[in-house]
């Protein structure tokens, strides 16, 4: 009698669930983004950065989505819609900037606590760096996050919420609210969610994930741009002068106009947006899916992971003076000044971030810079205060 080799366990139907991928994926995502926060981007603020956007968001979601058997490109919706949409997209980025990001993050910012603005401050990544990691940050931000985000917030974590069909809406709102969430920062939280619904949008309604893409850079481009003229006029940074105010009322009718004038003339050019995509076709629930099975997943995970390392390997034999300054800094942590502080205070604090240029360029030893920094990092609460 001939026998019949077992046929191998079938995997379950819940591993293949397109919601539970999308809510495993942000689960390992969030840990890894954790821990990646506390590993490596304290060898190097502007390192930590561009590791953390391309091996945590997209090679973590790539290798998820690779894993349960789906194409990645495909999956996430990686198809070129064409210059028209991608322009816009762009376009829209920078409008929406004005006209409902910004006016949304100056009344969080004169409403909530002066504190919890200290639990994301955007200006210290820039505070004491050369002008290489400066370099180095823009590009990040404006170039690698916006991809390497999208790809995992609306290509993997939207699609799977997505996946069972319903109106795609919904999904657009959960994936923003995470995507907030994922940056820690309560001031930014409401302009964030704004974003992703903005971005989720795109993606619906042009079936591409690089009108989004492009929305996203724009965004950070001018939020960079923006930053750094403040910082070169020396701007105030906190709200609260009626100037301000109305010079945020006029930014607010101004940019909606154009808001609205941009999505009028996608009815009359619906080139803009690419053809319509119908009710059917945004609702329809995911094809069935094949995981990879056991023997593959390592197979799959061998090439970033060998990456990973050697990128981080890399970095340490060629920058082991940055890893020795942020190595002081992590030891002598720094209490924020604010704006109202005394004159000779903040120039104490701004001749210690300069201090620290001159010890990045090995013009000074580090040892005079990390005693300034020491003797900063004692100072009472009221002092600084």
């Amino acid at each position: 009698m001939e026998e019949v080799s077992p046929s191998p366990p079938t995997p379950s139907p819940h591993l293949r669930d397109p919601r539970t991928v999308a809510v495993g994926a942000a689960a390992a995502v969030f840990v890894a983004f954790l821990a990646s926060g506390l590993l490596v981007q304290t060898l190097n603020v502007a390192f930590g950065i561009w590791f953390t956007q391309l091996f945590v968001f997209l090679g973590l979601g790539w290798y998820v989505l690779r894993a349960t058997g789906r194409e990645p490109v495909r999956y996430t919706r990686l198809a070129f819609p064409g210059l028209a949409p991608v322009a816009f997209g762009f376009v829209l980025g920078v409008v929406n900037f004005f006209a409902i990001v910004a006016p949304v993050q100056y009344v969080a910012q004169s409403l909530l606590p002066p504190a919890w603005r200290e639990i994301y401050d955007v200006a210290d990544m820039f505070r004491g760096q050369s002008s290489l990691e400066m370099a180095f940050i823009v590009v990040s931000v404006t170039v690698v996050a916006p991809l390497c985000e999208e790809f995992f917030f609306r290509g993997v974590f939207f699609q799977g919420l997505r996946a069972h069909g319903g109106p795609a809406m919904r999904a657009v709102l959960l994936s923003a609210v995470v995507f907030s969430m994922f940056h820690l920062d309560p001031v930014g939280f409401f302009a964030r969610v704004e974003l992703g619904v903005l971005f989720g949008w795109l993606l619906v309604r042009t079936g591409s994930l690089w009108p989004a893409i492009l929305a996203h850079t724009a965004n950070n481009l001018v939020s960079m741009v923006l930053f750094f003229a403040a910082r070169h006029l020396e701007m105030p940074e906190q709200p609260g002068s009626r100037e301000q105010a109305k010079g945020m009322l006029m930014l607010v009718i101004l940019g909606g106009a154009v808001l609205w004038a941009l999505l009028a003339a996608t009815r009359r050019f619906p080139s803009l947006l690419g053809p319509p995509r119908s009710r059917e076709e945004l609702e329809a629930p995911e094809a069935p899916v094949s995981l990879e099975p056991a023997s593959r997943l390592l197979q799959l995970a061998v090439p970033w992971m060998l990456a990973a390392v050697l990128t981080l390997g890399t970095y340490k034999a060629l920058d082991p003076l940055g890893i020795q300054l942020s190595r002081i800094d992590r030891d002598f942590p720094l209490r924020s000044v604010p704006e109202d502080a005394p004159d000779a205070l903040q120039a104490e604090r701004k001749a210690l971030y300069e201090l620290r240029v001159q010890a990045r360029r090995g013009e000074i030893p580090l040892g005079e810079y990390a005693q300034e920094r020491a003797r900063q990092s004692k100072q009472k609460k009221t002092d600084v205060r």
